[in-house]
């Protein structure tokens, strides 16, 4: 039984996927290092924070995702050492969830892991993600308020880190609550080095080439990708958002373009400001085992010019969309290429009726409006 276990809940946007990529990469030799990384697959915690949580379309979900949670407390429970459960949408959590996770890690020593960077660079990040999951909310209309459901991610709920650790509070006390402050413009391995310091691992030998920062699409590729969003039917599922949208068309295809960075409209800049003093005076006023320096929770008084999402003009989605357009033909051209070499046996006129089949290309989409 392992006697400790971390439990890493984000936030989102502070270099999770970049950690949890290494976390996943590495794990029998982390293993080997005395830290269990319980689970089939790096899904499984996802799965785990949806039983959590309590979402309620979890109960209709397969049973390898609605049985993941038992199937991590299992593992943890036949292992020595120390556990890692590590998913940013814990984050969401109430009170009570949290509470009730904790008492299902017992006998096991709980311990929370906060990352966390100054909110108006997470608040930006946080909508160009939401746009990567589907969401069609201008950025003017984003984080306008603070949900009261444990399902909702893209939310202030998540984002501010003053209420996440509110939230929990009840369930864990703050001297074994870690919060790691990310530093703007260090090595991208410094967050791996100082969270494998909390964890108590040795980061040596532990490889990194794997891993990736998340990259972001400039203001006219944003607004391009949130239009596109409100034109597509059918893609509701998670397999699809994150293969077509993130992957395929806004990580891959949209991000390359370098666009311009942009700033939140002026109001919620200065909300982020307020937010980021909050969880500075928060984390002042108690025993938590902070790592890096607070100041850089704090949004920077002067900020260099960037432009507002609200800029965009038809014109520049216009050119956006037929670059876009233009480079997802050759996709679909190597695609077909790539097809004809494989079944090299095929007749000529077998092949040209499969080039007239759109529909057995896996990139394309159901019909839109």
């Amino acid at each position: 039984m392992t006697e400790r276990v971390f439990v890493h809940i984000g936030l989102p946007k502070t270099a999770t996927t970049y950690l949890q990529t290494i976390i996943w990469s590495n794990r029998d030799a982390l293993r080997e290092r005395g830290l269990v990384v319980p689970g089939e697959e790096r899904r499984d915690h996802l799965w785990a924070s949806r039983t959590v949580r309590e979402q309620r379309s979890h109960t209709r979900a397969p049973e390898q995702h609605r049985t993941a949670w038992d199937r991590i407390r299992a593992e943890l429970d036949r292992s020595a050492g120390t556990g890692l459960i590590s998913h940013e949408f814990f984050a969401a959590a109430a009170t009570e969830q949290a509470v009730a996770m904790v008492a299902a890690l017992a006998p096991a020593e709980v311990h929370l892991v906060v990352t966390a960077r100054e909110p108006l660079g997470l608040f930006t990040a946080s909508w160009q993600e939401s746009l990567k999951n589907g969401s069609t909310t201008p950025m003017a209309d984003y984080g306008r308020d603070v949900s009261v459901r444990p399902t909702d991610i893209w939310n202030w709920r998540t984002l501010d880190l003053r209420l996440v650790l509110e939230r929990w509070a009840a369930a864990v006390p703050p001297e074994r609550v870690h919060v790691l402050v990310l530093t703007p413009g260090a090595p991208r391995e410094d967050v791996w080095l100082r969270f494998a310091g909390i964890l108590g691992v040795d980061p040596d030998g532990i490889d990194l080439a794997g891993s990736f920062p998340n990259t972001s699409m400039g203001v006219a590729e944003a607004e391009t990708l949130r239009r596109i969003n409100g034109r597509l039917e059918g893609f509701t599922k998670a397999f699809d958002k994150g293969v077509y949208l993130r992957t395929f068309l806004a990580d891959e295809r949209l991000v390359p373009r370098r666009g311009e960075s942009f700033w939140p409209e002026p109001d919620q800049v200065e909300d982020c400001r307020r937010r980021g003093e909050a969880a500075i005076e928060h984390l002042r006023g108690a025993p938590y085992d902070v790592v890096g320096e607070l100041e850089h929770l704090r949004v920077p008084a002067e900020l260099e010019p960037r432009r507002s999402t609200t800029s965009v003009t038809d014109a520049e989605v216009a050119d956006v969309a037929v670059d876009l357009a233009a480079t997802m033909l050759g996709d679909v051209r190597a695609l077909r290429e790539a097809r004809q070499q494989e079944e090299p046996g095929q007749s000529r006129g077998l092949r040209r009726l499969r080039q007239r089949d759109w529909r057995s290309f896996p990139g394309r989409g159901s019909s839109t409006k």
